[in-house]
C-alpha cells in the first residue's frame, strides 16, 4: 500500500535535500509535485486541494525557510500533516458498554465483509479477551451463512446456528437474544450486501441497527476500489451513521488514495486494515505509523510489536542463551525462518524498515521473497537430525540428497550452507567480544548477502 505514492514524495524529497535555503519559489514548486502525486495517488480532489493549501502555508513559515535543514523541516512537516489527514492519533475499537457489546459490520458485496468479520472477531478474542459471537444475517447471496461459519470455525468462534427461512430482523432478534444468555461479551452482526447502494439495502441496514443499537457500526471498504470506495463510505455514512472504517485489500493496493480520502469525507476513523488473506493478517490502523510508511521513515514500532507477539519470554532467553555460547546452527535457522513467516514474512518486515522503501526494486532484484523462504525450511527439513546439528558433516553426496528431497538445485543448498557458516561465524566473533566487554563492532561482522 502506498508505493507508488512513498516513491513519487521520495523523489520530490530527495531532490528538496539537495537544496540550501529554501524560497518561496522552491515550496510552490514542491507543492505542486506533492498534489500530483496525490491526485496520482487517487486522493479526491477537495481533499488534495485542502491538504496542499495547509502544508504550503506552514511550510512558507518564517521557522521553515531560515531553518538550518529547510527540506528535513518541510518533511517534517508533510508526515505530521499526512498523519493528521489519517486520524492524527489511533482510535481503538470502542467495547465499553454492558455485554454484549454489539458490533455491526456493513458494506457492498465483495468487500471482505465475512472474512473481516472472522478476523475482527479473532482479535477481539486473543487481543481483548473476549468470548466472541458472530451472525450472518446475509439471507440474499448463496452459501453467504456456511461460509461466515467456516470462517469462525477457523478462527475458533462461535457463530450462530443458521435457521433456514429467517429475516434479517429475525436473525438479529435470536443473536441478541442468545448473546445475553449465553454471556457472550461481543456480538458481531454480518449483514448482507448488494453489488450497488440501493434503497432497499439501506431500509434494511436501518431497521438492524434500530433493533440491534450497536456500539460500533463499522463499514468495510475495499480500497483497491479507489474513489469509488470514498464514495461508498460518503454515502452509508450518510444512510446509516457509521462510527470507523476497515480497510480490505491493502497488500493489492498500490496508490493508497482511498485510506488517504475516506478519514477526511465522512470524518470517521480508519480503525483495521486487513493486510492478507489470512486470518491473522489484520492490524491497527495508526495514522504516525502509517505517515511514517509513506515517507519511507519505516514503522520500528509496529515491528516491535510483532516481533512481541510471536517470541515468549521464554523463547527469546533461549536464543539470547545460545547467542551467548556462540552456537547457531540449522535447528537455529528453521526455528528463525518459521518465526519470520509467522511475522508476515521478509516483505512485511522489510516495508516497516527505515529507508527500504528506495531499496525496494534492488530486494526484488536479491530474490528476497517469500519463496526464499519456503525454499529455505524445505532443504532444513531434507536433513537428518544429525545434519541440522553438525553442519559440517554435509558433503558432496549429501548436498544432492538434500537438494533432490527438497526439490531445489544443489547450488541452492550450497547458498544456504553458506549463510549458515556466515551466522554461525558472527555468533563466534560477538561470544568473543563479549568476553572482552563491547559490542561495538558487531555491524562489520554481519555478511553481505541479504538474509
Amino acid at each position: 500500500m502506498f508505493f507508488n505514492l512513498s516513491n513519487k514524495l521520495g523523489d520530490i524529497f530527495t531532490k528538496l535535500k539537495k537544496r540550501g535555503m529554501l524560497t518561496e519559489a522552491d515550496i510552490d514548486a514542491v507543492m505542486r509535485e506533492v498534489r500530483i502525486a496525490l491526485l496520482e495517488a487517487d486522493v479526491a480532489l477537495p481533499v488534495v486541494k485542502d491538504f496542499v493549501a495547509s502544508l504550503k502555508t506552514k511550510a512558507l513559515g518564517a521557522e521553515v525557510i531560515k531553518s538550518v535543514s529547510p527540506a528535513q523541516m518541510v518533511i517534517k512537516l508533510t508526515s505530521d500533516h499526512l498523519a493528521e489527514l489519517l486520524g492524527s492519533e489511533y482510535q481503538p475499537i470502542n467495547l465499553a458498554a454492558a455485554p454484549p457489546v454489539v458490533i455491526m459490520m456493513a458494506g457492498l458485496q465483495g468487500s471482505g465483509k465475512t472474512t473481516s468479520t472472522g478476523k475482527l472477531a479473532l482479535r477481539l478474542k486473543t487481543k481483548h479477551h473476549k468470548k466472541v459471537l458472530v451472525a450472518s444475517l446475509d439471507v440474499y447471496r448463496p452459501a453467504a451463512q456456511q461460509q461466515l461459519e467456516q470462517v469462525a470455525a477457523q478462527a475458533g468462534i462461535a457463530s450462530l446456528p443458521i435457521v433456514q427461512g429467517e429475516k434479517p430482523l429475525q436473525i438479529t432478534e435470536r443473536a441478541l437474544k442468545a448473546a445475553r444468555l449465553e454471556g457472550y461479551d461481543v456480538l458481531l452482526l454480518d449483514t448482507a450486501g448488494r453489488l450497488h447502494i440501493d434503497d432497499e439495502l439501506m431500509q434494511e441496514l436501518t431497521a438492524v441497527k434500530q433493533l440491534a443499537k450497536p456500539l460500533e457500526t463499522l463499514l468495510v471498504a475495499d480500497s483497491l476500489t479507489g474513489q469509488d470506495a470514498v464514495n461508498i463510505a460518503k454515502t452509508f455514512h450518510e444512510k446509516i451513521g457509521v462510527t470507523g472504517i476497515i480497510l480490505t485489500r491493502i497488500d493489492g493496493d498500490g496508490r493508497g488514495g482511498a485510506a488517504l480520502s475516506m478519514r477526511a469525507i465522512t470524518g470517521q476513523p480508519i480503525k483495521f486494515m486487513g493486510t492478507g488473506e489470512k486470518l491473522d493478517a489484520f492490524e491497527e490502523f495508526q495514522p504516525s505509523r502509517i505517515a511514517g510508511r509513506i515517507l519511507d521513515m519505516g514503522d520500528i514500532v509496529s515491528l516491535v510489536e510483532k516481533a512481541a507477539e510471536h517470541v515468549t519470554q521464554e523463547e527469546a532467553e533461549k536464543v539470547a542463551s545460545r547467542l551467548a555460547e556462540g552456537v547457531f546452527d540449522f535447528n537455529d535457522l528453521l526455528d528463525q525462518l518459521r518465526k519470520m513467516h509467522k511475522m508476515g514474512g521478509i516483505g512485511s518486515m522489510l516495508k516497516m524498515l527505515p529507508g527500504m522503501g528506495a531499496m525496494r526494486e534492488k530486494l526484488e532484484g536479491a530474490n528476497v521473497d517469500e519463496k526464499m523462504l519456503a525454499r529455505q525450511e524445505a532443504i532444513i527439513l531434507s536433513m537428518t537430525k544429525n545434519e541440522r546439528i553438525h553442519p559440517k558433516l554435509i558433503n558432496g553426496s549429501r548436498r544432492a540428497r538434500i537438494a533432490a528431497g527438497a526439490g531445489v538445485q544443489v547450488q541452492d543448498v550450497n547458498r544456504l550452507l553458506k549463510q549458515q557458516m556466515q551466522m554461525q561465524d558472527m555468533m563466534k566473533k560477538l561470544k568473543k567480544m563479549g568476553k572482552k566487554g563491547g559490542l561495538a563492532n558487531m555491524m562489520n561482522l554481519m555478511p553481505n548477502r541479504p538474509f
